[in-house]
């Protein structure tokens, strides 16, 4: 294994059942989860969509103020443990409304990327609280360039050609989905690693809160749609190793992505 060098990199999907809006206790139990699973150092860690609290509108709440509780408990756990963690978190707009946020830091504990969620769950109410991101970002991980997405953007495929656009070769998706529709979910997410021939992470919570249950289903998926990393429906951390060497070699000798037109989705560029 080259790991060292980024040409193969661990990654980790943590799958909690949040406590609902409570931040401190969920902190424990991720943190209880995380050190029992011994992860190398250098993974990259994935926890669900507002991992702390749960899919709650109570912005004023849940959000992050000036304490910055998650973000602290997150920044202070890559470095105890020398990994990437990404995870979600609330914080406030300029609007009065929340962001729904990825945010990331490196095994240093200093934030390396932030994304805000494209497309709030309009359906359910989540736009008339949280304001839509307006940026698809890419940041670099050992030799990978990640994209960060969120739920609720897995419905939305301009949102993964837009990051593949921008050099991605690895898109985490993670969210609060629901078991309703459970379905969904295990068919958009290798549709989405095929079309973009990208490996995807996409990391759910488990358990219920007051409206919803939810089943899990966190998994690896490499760029011809196959699951190597499946975490089941109950809390726990499951791991996998993807090869940047080995996406490079499929993407040269099966080359679609070459043919996406320019006129339909212009590259970043095009855009300036």
């Amino acid at each position: 294994m080259n790991f060292v060098d980024g040409q193969i990199m661990k990654i980790a999907c943590c799958q909690v059942n949040t406590v609902w809006e409570n931040k401190s206790d969920t902190h424990a139990r991720v943190a209880q989860l995380l050190d029992a699973a011994n992860l190398e150092r250098g993974t990259l860690v994935v926890l669900p969509e507002f991992f702390s609290v749960g899919f709650s509108f109570n912005v004023a709440k849940i959000a992050e103020g000036k304490h910055q509780e998650t973000e602290t408990f997150m920044a202070q756990t890559a470095k105890r443990l020398g990994v990437f963690l990404m995870g979600g978190v609330v914080n406030m707009g300029d609007d009065n409304r929340g962001r729904n946020e990825a945010v990331v830091f490196d095994p240093g504990g200093k934030e390396v990327a932030r994304y805000c969620k494209l497309h709030p769950f309009s359906f359910s109410g989540e736009d008339q609280h949280y304001e839509p991101g307006n940026n698809v970002i890419v940041f670099n991980c050992h030799q990978w360039l990640v994209a960060p997405l969120i739920c609720y953007d897995l419905r939305f495929p301009e949102a993964f050609r837009a990051a593949v656009r921008r050099g991605a070769e690895l898109i985490v998706v993670m969210a609060d989905w629901p078991q309703q529709r459970q379905d969904h979910w295990q068919a958009l997410l290798p549709a989405r690693a095929i079309e973009n021939q990208a490996y995807i992470v996409a990391v759910n919570r488990c358990g219920d809160d007051p409206n919803h249950t939810y089943v899990g289903g966190s998994q690896v998926i490499n760029p011809q749609g196959q699951i190597i990393a499946n975490a089941g429906s109950t809390e726990c951390v499951v791991t996998a190793e993807i090869d940047h060497s080995t996406l490079i070699q499929y993407r040269q000798q099966f080359p679609a992505l070459k043919d996406i037109r320019d006129d339909l989705v212009p590259t970043p560029e095009a855009l300036k």
